[in-house]
């Protein structure tokens, strides 16, 4: 998949997304404001109460979607059989719109009541759905093959690049520019803080500042636009390599500890919902069919 196509197909997700969260939010928002004593008067009652035709509906294909982003994505994971199959990140990503657009149809299923042992499967829901969002977060951390595989330490920083012999060769600038610039590049130019997200967070701003100021310094140079362009990303990359490689450990420890976390809430989720589904059918609730 060439890189227009991948944006292309993730800006389909995520348009997919927003529309129906936007059109159910709009379909049900008079229903939804409703209280719950008075919703049986509602005029959508039959279609958005929990079993209508809507509200039964949102929930076969919110659970159907979880069951099968969970499923695909598992499978392409730990098989060997399904490794030649698309991209893992890929796959990845069409887990995630999956279980996004899942939740949200679930959500709406419940018409925003809870009660029973249907609660306890919505709530490792939000679980599983907030600690993907920070999994999500952590994954991007580590480098990757475009494959998906983790690189090593080694292997990243086999990545990184003589960024004094791009200069010298393609930049006209004085000593003092130059030692500037590979110190910015190379060094640590961020504020630690022992509390982990504080120093996150304190280091972004230093890279966004130190790029600034490399902008400031070559703005002036005998580059064309392309060259300069080309020359910034690269300044750029290194600069987020070196962040990457200072992270490292920590990100690797921390993607462990969350799958400790995010793994027995999904576990708990998908077996309440399945009880949840048999106890419905039990009962006789049908769908249009």
């Amino acid at each position: 998949m060439s890189k227009t196509a991948h944006r292309l197909f993730i800006f389909l997700l995520a348009f997919i997304v927003i529309v129906v969260f936007i059109y159910i939010t709009y379909i049900g928002s008079s229903f939804y404001k409703t209280s719950i004593e008075e919703r049986f008067f509602h005029q959508d009652y039959k279609a958005l109460k929990p079993s209508g035709v809507l509200g039964h509906g949102f929930g076969i294909f919110g659970s159907a979607f979880m069951l099968i982003g969970v499923l695909v994505y598992m499978l392409r994971k730990r098989f060997r059989t399904f490794s030649r199959i698309g991209l893992l990140k890929h796959w990845l990503e069409f887990h995630i719109f999956l279980c996004t657009l899942g939740p949200i149809l679930v959500l709406y299923h419940t018409s925003f009541k809870f009660g029973g042992i249907v609660a306890i499967s919505f709530w490792s829901m939000v679980a599983v759905f907030a600690s993907g969002i920070i999994g999500r977060f952590i994954y991007i951390q580590i480098p990757r093959t475009i494959e998906g595989r983790e690189l090593s330490l080694s292997e990243v920083n086999n990545l990184k690049t003589d960024i004094e012999a791009t200069l010298k060769h393609s930049v006209n600038l004085d000593n003092e520019s130059y030692d500037q610039i590979i110190k910015l590049t190379k060094k640590r130019v961020g504020i630690y803080h022992k509390n982990f997200l504080i120093s996150f967070f304190k280091t972004i701003n230093e890279d966004r500042k130190a790029l600034k100021h490399v902008k400031s310094i070559i703005k002036h140079s005998n580059l064309n636009k392309n060259e300069y362009k080309n020359l910034i990303n690269l300044l750029k990359n290194e600069i987020s390599l070196n962040r990457k490689i200072e992270r490292l450990t920590t990100m690797q420890n921390l993607l462990k500890y969350w799958h400790v976390a995010h793994l027995p809430f999904a576990f708990i989720m998908l077996i309440v919902m399945i009880v949840h589904v048999v106890i419905a059918i039990m009962f006789g609730s049908k769908w249009i069919f």
